[in-house]
């Protein structure tokens, strides 16, 4: 295998390190790191049945950061998945109703946003000590709920960095809003806009595209770099609990090496179910990518026609991390179906950006053949929170009932009712609270988010987890808002431009 480096989705610039691309977080030409070669496992699929978390992250996460010492990489592995994940599987894969669940939210957030954000900081940390820097790592993101606290929890407190997120207001559950304004930490900064998810993205985007502000900020020894899963150094650690839930059925002995299941992905920003995609070519016996979207089913669209169209109403949905339009990492899906064809992805991103749609041609069609498009209406995602509960008693939140509703559409539709199937527990119930209890009960619609956390407590007979206990107990530290024009100034007055 030849050495591993990074290049842009966009084809300009050189190719670079590893390190170098974690640092960078999104190209200078606006396209995404992807690497020149994805790698196999260098250890056979057998070998790793055993493995615990730690050192299956390890021998996953080390094909691709090839320029990291073993050392290293098992340091920011360990300091990643402790004590602060409640239970030492990491990512336990629970059966319930017949129905395989890979529990994502076990991190100090409560969503699967943890599971590569818990390691991001310690990798930027250890990529500026090899390529040298001196500066100050200013980690910008956009957040459509969960990666936003995520993040704001993996870096405060870290010495030589600040973070800034920008929140869509309006656009994030109570306890989402709640977990990110009380944040503590004199380099974290949160500011929730007047507008989406997408306009939070698209702002973002154009501050690390934006040559004066840069400069600005390397006279101040300032420099940018991505907690969203535009980072490559946050989309590589999410392969590994692709392989974790594989393995972990191997162990249940519900299948055997080398038989293929498939995995059920609630999906927004196109980061997680990539993940996926990743693991699928990297050898690991994946049949088929259930891609499952919200009444925001842009993606469903796109799978099913070809055609991906964003010019539509923007729905506030009770799945809200799922509510976006405008699915950054499929950029990097284009590339690969493009036959890493660096100039038809720049002609389809400038059709994306001056008429709102592109269209794929039928060549490039027939590569989605790894992927199955559903969606799931408001009324889906409630029933599916209620027959889950009604059948095991077993509690799930509003993007993983997203999820189940389209792996039983999948199941009737294709008839695919052999295949084992993973659906991945993006969230921990708790965190949307409303939405999950009406559901199960309509009785329940009159009580706030935080009587209601007390409720759900008694129903799954556990304790309320650490992270939101005494949420509403907590100052709020962080109540800037502005519009979506005015994201760049507020970074210019918080690094005093």
């Amino acid at each position: 295998m030849n050495r591993i480096l990074y290049k842009s989705t966009r084809g300009q610039g050189e190719q670079i390190t590893a390190s170098a691309a974690i640092l960078k977080g999104i190209a200078d030409d606006g396209g995404l790191f992807v690497p020149t070669e994805i790698p196999e496992p260098g250890i056979p699929l057998n070998d790793l049945i055993n493995m615990d978390f730690k050192n299956l992250a390890y021998h996953i996460i080390k094909e691709y950061l090839q320029d990291f010492e073993e050392v290293e990489i098992r340091d920011c592995i360990n300091k990643a998945y402790n004590e602060k994940f409640d239970t030492p599987s990491i990512a336990p894969l629970v059966k319930k109703s017949g129905v395989y669940f890979l529990e994502l939210f076990h991190g100090p957030t409560l969503a699967f946003k943890d599971m590569a954000l818990s390691i991001l900081p310690y990798l930027l940390k250890t990529a500026a000590k090899k390529q040298k820097l001196n500066k100050e790592i200013v980690i910008l993101t956009a957040t459509s709920g969960d990666t936003g606290k995520a993040a704001l929890e993996g870096f405060a407190g870290v010495p030589g960095t600040k973070i800034i997120v920008f929140f869509p207001k309006s656009g994030v559950s109570e306890i989402q809003k709640m977990q990110m304004v009380t944040q503590t930490g004199d380099n974290t900064h949160v500011i929730g806009i007047e507008g989406n998810f997408d306009d939070a993205q698209t702002g973002v985007k154009n501050i690390f595209s934006d040559k004066e502000l840069q400069k600005d900020m390397s006279a101040l020894n300032y420099v940018f770099s991505s907690a969203n899963s535009i980072n490559i150094g946050r989309l590589i650690p999410q392969i590994v609990y692709y392989y974790y839930a594989y393995l972990q059925l191997c162990r249940m002995g519900d299948i055997k090496a080398g038989e293929e299941i498939n995995f059920t992905v609630p999906t927004g920003n196109f980061g997680n179910i990539l993940a996926g995609y990743y693991a699928k070519k990297m050898g690991l016996p994946i049949k088929h990518l259930i891609c499952a979207s919200n009444e925001n089913n842009v993606l469903y669209d796109f799978f099913n026609t070809g055609i991906y169209d964003k010019k539509r109403d923007f729905i506030i949905t009770m799945s809200p991390s799922m509510d976006i339009l405008v699915s950054s990492n499929l950029e990097r899906l284009l590339y690969y179906i493009h036959d890493e064809d660096s100039d038809m992805v720049n002609e389809l991103m400038t059709q994306l950006s001056l008429k709102g749609a592109y269209v794929i041609n039928k060549q490039a069609k027939e590569k989605l053949s790894d992927f199955y498009g559903y969606y799931a209406s408001e009324a889906d995602t409630s029933e599916a929170i209620s027959e889950m509960y009604k059948s095991d008693g077993y509690i799930i939140d509003t993007h993983t009932a997203v999820a189940l509703s389209a792996y039983g559409k999948h199941r009737n539709q294709k008839c695919d009712f052999d295949t084992k199937t993973v659906i991945l527990s993006t969230a921990s119930p708790y965190k949307f609270a409303p939405e999950v209890m009406k559901s199960i009960d309509p009785k329940y619609s009159e009580l706030n988010s935080f009587h209601l956390i007390k409720k759900m407590s008694r129903l799954m007979k556990a304790e309320i987890p650490g992270g939101i206990r005494d949420l509403n107990n907590k100052p709020v530290i962080h109540n800037t808002v502005c519009s979506k024009d005015e994201m760049k100034e507020q970074v210019v007055t918080i690094l005093k431009l």
